[in-house]
């Protein structure tokens, strides 16, 4: 029997750590803070900052938005990302994608306190993934989550056969290096991999962020392999799919992630987690 993984309920686990966390935090005078850019209207993005800002708020978090027309100028936004750098009161801040096309978000992210750095994508952060260093640096929000996912299951990392399709620096590449880190051996699929199905079809774990509906079918997955869908595409008739077809892989797989209430919602929990993550951080450094 096929276990779906409840990104919902385990979200909601997450969150009730991090609210608990958060109140420990305001008995010694510290209010968590998460700051979001948003430049334009995309629909998509008001939605989920819309959702982000509300989650903070109900978890205690302090919740600022930044919000800007499409036009607005490079250096507005790097003018604002000083300016919360600088704001004691804001621990966390994050530039939301997409952007308009002329502007340079990878110059946006690495203008960020890689201290504040609450989605993880700062180069130094980054680094700090890939070259496994210990100490104390954010992670990108949904590879964190996806962790969460998996350690949900036991699922054991060391000598796993990973596939993962899509190599973007949001989901693809930290989330190759995490389970690196965890003793996975990881094959990264491209648009340009020869047969990508025959990978798959080698993995013990299939990780999908392709942005194409039902990519996945079951004669591409492993028996008994875990999927784990990232996608999120609306079909023409207007419902939300995922990456992977869901009734197909399902009666493959021996767990797999639904489309929507999935990886979604354990992405939100884990940018709230990292936020009282870095609040905490500044408090320790505050004192050594």
């Amino acid at each position: 029997m096929v276990k779906i993984i409840d990104g919902k309920a385990l979200a909601a686990l997450e969150n009730e750590k991090t609210a608990h966390r958060v109140e420990k935090l305001k008995q010694k005078g510290i209010v968590p803070g998460l700051a979001v850019i948003l430049a334009g209207e995309d629909p998509a993005s008001l939605v989920y900052v819309r959702n982000k800002q509300r989650k903070a708020e109900k978890l205690g978090i302090y919740s600022i938005q930044k919000n800007f027309p499409a036009t607005v100028a490079q250096a507005t936004l790097l003018q604002t990302i000083e300016a919360l750098n600088d704001d004691p009161k804001v621990h966390g801040i994050l530039v939301q994608e997409p952007l308009p096309k002329h502007l340079n978000g990878q110059a946006l992210v690495a203008a960020i306190d890689p201290q504040k750095d609450v989605d993880g994508f700062h180069p130094l952060n980054v680094g700090k993934l890939y070259n496994h260093l210990p100490g104390n640096y954010p992670v990108a929000c949904t590879p964190r989550g996806i962790i969460t996912m998996l350690d949900s299951l036991n699922f054991n990392y060391v000598g796993a056969k990973v596939a993962i399709v899509g190599r973007s620096i949001l989901v693809g590449r930290p989330m190759q290096a995490l389970l690196i880190n965890r003793d996975a051996t990881v094959t990264m699929i491209g648009r340009q991999t020869p047969d990508p199905a025959a990978i798959i079809k080698d993995a013990d774990l299939a990780i999908v962020a392709t942005g194409k509906a039902n990519f996945l079918t079951a004669s591409m997955v492993k028996p008994g392999a875990v999927v784990i869908d990232v996608g999120i595409n609306r079909t023409p008739e207007g419902k939300l799919v995922g990456d992977v077809n869901f009734e197909q892989v399902k009666a493959v797989a021996s767990a797999i992630t639904p489309v929507p209430g999935g990886v979604g919602p354990m992405t939100i929990a884990s940018l709230m987690s990292q936020t009282v993550d870095l609040a905490e951080w500044s408090l320790e450094n505050a004192k050594g």
